[in-house]
């Protein structure tokens, strides 16, 4: 991983890190003071987000250690697995704990209380959270300059950034709830309307959840290249006189900024063993030239007509 990426994903999960662990001290205090469910769910939401920036932090340091042995492409997809386990724990802990709350307020609401403390919290919890999520903002969109945002996250390798993009993002629409919540609890004098603003908290997080699940599944299972690095490939590899024919380009992430590339292509019958290994190398040079990307490289010589294909891929 590039330094400037990773100083980047590192200082979007710090922030994230540290505006939460304020805030879930703040948002415990009002809910002790004030008995309000949704303030106690947002409590136990800041809880659980700071607890998964914490494991994105050392899912990044595992996935630093060089290749060895027993892992030949390196440990960087271990970041992968900590973001999946992240995923479940939103949907598990998060938005589990946030809706069982609520219910249990909404069948046995407590007496009213002033909610002065919980507004100020909310207020400061706001600013807090407004900030994690314009960093976590400002880098993603410069990393994805151009490109649309949801397509972004489908096509993006490094969930680092995406998954503090939708903590912070949950964040402040837990926030909002939670006020109006509040709000609504004194205004119609029913404590039962923050226990229904835990519910929507919670179901909040569920959805949020099982984005991310589906994100960092199909990286933890292995994703291709984006297609203009492999069409990248496919051309410089096609220009070389002495190839006839490109195969096939495949590719899988073992990190976010290492790609693991195999080509298959027919090479010319006359060339010589010794004039194809130097014609190999040569490639590997150039494509390594053109994308840093590209940790490993193998260019099998096949016969086009012994190339094996492979199926569409299905329709997720």
């Amino acid at each position: 991983m590039s330094a400037t990426k990773q100083g980047g994903s590192n200082f979007v999960v710090i922030a994230a890190l540290a505006a939460n662990l304020g805030i879930a001290v703040a948002k415990f205090v009002a809910a002790a003071f004030t008995g309000s469910s949704s303030m106690l769910t947002e409590g136990f939401h800041s809880v659980v987000d700071s607890f998964n920036q914490v494991l994105l932090l050392y899912g990044q340091h595992r996935g630093k250690r060089p290749p060895d042995e027993a892992h030949p492409f390196g440990y960087g997809r271990e970041l992968y697995f900590w973001s999946f386990v992240v995923a479940i724990l939103i949907f598990g802990v998060g938005a589990g704990v946030s809706i069982y709350e609520g219910w249990e307020h909404y069948k046995h609401p407590e007496p009213l209380r002033d909610p002065l403390v919980n507004y100020i919290v909310l207020g400061v919890s706001f600013a807090l959270e407004g900030g994690s999520w314009f960093f976590a903002i400002r880098e993603f969109a410069a990393a994805n300059r151009g490109v649309n945002w949801w397509k972004a996250v489908r096509r993006s390798k490094d969930p680092a950034g995406f998954i503090v993009l939708f903590e912070d993002s949950a964040a402040i629409g837990g926030l909002i709830v939670a006020g109006a919540g509040v709000f609504l609890s004194h205004a119609y004098g029913d404590p039962r309307i923050d226990g229904i603003a835990s519910i929507v908290i919670g179901v909040l997080l569920g959805v949020v959840a099982a984005l991310l699940a589906r994100e960092a599944k199909g990286l933890l299972i292995g994703e291709g290249a984006d297609p203009e690095i492999v069409a990248k490939v496919h051309a410089i590899v096609n220009r070389r006189p002495q190839i006839t024919a490109v195969n096939h380009v495949r590719s899988i992430h073992t990190a976010p900024e290492s790609i693991f590339l195999a080509i298959s292509a027919d090479f010319e019958d006359s060339l010589t063993m010794g004039e194809a290994e130097l014609l190999i190398e040569d490639i590997e040079t150039e494509l390594k030239a053109a994308e840093p990307k590209l940790s490993s490289i193998y260019i099998r010589p096949e016969r086009k007509e012994d190339a094996a294909r492979l199926p569409a891929a299905p329709a997720d």
